[in-house]
């Protein structure tokens, strides 16, 4: 089968490779790249356990294939601690037990991080639109709610961006 060379920018570094067309994104962020930070959970759009931000959005990498990433701006979950600090929606997931087992948080991590990007103060309405796409099986939800609004204020208190 027949390669494409793709350049994509991951975490504010350039990355290069020759993928196959049908590789999923999913897949060359894990096993091309070896950032397994994000979950592979049903490969159906379904879980949101596999979510990066494409050029500051949202998306969940089961659905695109590598060869649409060439090009664009890619954050993953290993993306957001900065110098050793982690960013404080993952401080929040910690101080607020916004997780159980851990498989989906990844995946809430950044859709957290996108929805504080542009909503620094979401009411628990809008943070639980904004996870609506992102299953977890054991924690009722209740912590990750906390856990956004946890970073909300902090960022809102000038401590992160």
């Amino acid at each position: 089968m027949a390669t494409h060379h793709i350049r994509v920018t991951i975490n504010g570094v350039a990355r290069e490779a020759e993928v196959e067309p049908r590789l999923l994104f999913v897949h060359f962020l894990r096993d091309v790249l070896r950032l397994t930070g994000t979950h592979i959970g049903c490969d159906t759009t379904h879980c949101g356990a596999c979510t990066v931000l494409l050029d500051g959005k949202p998306i969940k990498s089961c659905t695109l294939f590598a060869v649409q990433a060439n090009g664009r701006d890619v954050l993953t979950v290993e993306g957001l601690e900065q110098h050793g600090q982690l960013h404080p929606i993952q401080e929040g997931f910690w101080q607020e037990h916004g997780l159980q087992c851990g498989f989906c948080t990844p995946g809430m991590l950044m859709t957290g991080y996108a929805l504080l990007q542009h909503n620094p103060a979401p009411t628990e309405e809008e943070i639980r639109w904004a996870i609506s796409g992102n299953l977890c099986r054991c924690t009722g939800y209740v912590n990750i709610v906390k856990a956004v609004q946890y970073a909300a204020e902090k960022i809102r208190q000038g401590e992160a961006s």
